[in-house]
């Protein structure tokens, strides 16, 4: 049985549906900012991006216990050992982004005496109302989602240097097959 040129349906669909929800997340971060606090709007938008946020951390688990169990099928030609150190720095990079900006976002959110919520489903606070906390810890989640741009964005240059200048199948191992 050859090894498989693509990974599994199940994690090319979590990684563009992950794609779409960050999206989301950074389009309602940026534009809550152009309503007024008290408005609709903004609370819509402040809804969409903590569960948007909440959801990248339930998709996110998914992908690494799927990521256990199946093998990462090989890159044709192989890349240099440094490109292969440099893609698993990345994917750490990346995975401790969706794991810890929606972790501390829940956390803040707590401390600041909030009801932290996904979709509408109350969740458990994670600490005791601490405002001078959840200051610090929006301030580091702040910090780590402007760094998530430069981090998606070299992800993204990545994969279009395999595809284009390196000719590899990275791009096309994580595409939905055509038939």
């Amino acid at each position: 049985m050859s090894a498989p040129s693509q990974y599994s349906r199940l994690s090319i669909g979590l990684h563009w549906l992950t794609l779409l929800l960050i999206i989301v997340v950074y389009a309602m971060a940026e534009l809550k900012g152009f309503f007024p606090k008290d408005s609709s709007t903004h609370a819509t938008m402040k809804m969409l991006h903590s569960s948007c946020g909440l959801t990248i951390l339930t998709l996110t688990a998914i992908r690494l216990v799927a990521r256990i169990f199946q093998h990462a099928p090989a890159i044709y030609p192989a890349p240099a050992p440094w490109e292969n150190l440099l893609a698993k720095l990345m994917h750490i990079a990346l995975y401790a982004m969706l794991i810890g900006l929606p972790l501390l976002a829940w956390f803040a959110i707590s401390a600041f005496g909030g009801s932290p919520s996904i979709w509408g489903i109350p969740l458990p606070a994670l600490t005791t109302e601490n405002k001078d906390l959840a200051t610090r810890v929006i301030g580091a989640h702040k910090l780590i989602a402007n760094i998530g741009y430069g981090l998606i964005g070299l992800h993204v240059l990545a994969a279009l240097k395999h595809h284009y200048i390196s000719r590899d199948n990275t791009l096309r191992r994580m595409l939905p097959a055509r038939s």
